[in-house]
């Protein structure tokens, strides 16, 4: 029995040597082929856009009602259909518009970095996460096929 504190603390001291720190902060920079990179030590001569985190993918799906509001939301979405709110980054998003693709389901996708007014819609529908998918009078945050199925196509 005395040897499982023992194990225990040598575990924890193995833990703490090898777990990786982030060191510094965040950054998003493109190389020369194009390839996207994240991390906290970019290469010296890279073109930097730091990572703020004030928008992050969402970990689970929700469904709500959307009402729409011509005074906060400029850009409606019937019954049939849809409009994200996105980022470039987000593998979440880029499942959707891959689905959306696939089904021949019309949508518009508004990247909220690199449209102000995208950014001040995101703002107004109160977004916590990406993608943000309004459906007619549902709002889904994340996405999941078979919850936007059953949305779209008002499968049960």
């Amino acid at each position: 029995m005395k040897k499982l504190p023992l194990l225990i603390t040598s575990l924890l001291l193995v833990l703490s040597i090898t777990s990786p720190v982030i060191q510094g902060d965040p950054y998003k920079w493109v190389d020369d082929q194009g390839k996207v990179h994240y991390g906290d030590a970019p290469p010296e001569n890279a073109r930097l856009k730091k990572i703020t985190g004030n928008v992050s993918s969402f970990s689970s799906v929700s469904v709500e009602p959307f009402v729409f509001d011509p005074k906060n939301i400029t850009r409606r979405s019937t019954s049939k259909t849809v409009v994200m709110y996105s980022t470039s980054w987000c593998g979440y998003c880029k499942k959707a518009a891959r689905h959306f693709k696939k089904n021949k389901i019309p949508f518009t996708d508004y990247d909220i970095e690199k449209s102000a007014r995208a950014a001040t819609e995101y703002k107004k529908l109160r977004g916590r996460g990406v993608p943000i998918i309004l459906i007619g009078e549902q709002r889904m945050n994340g996405f999941d096929a078979a919850t936007f199925d059953r949305i779209y196509y008002g499968k049960s």
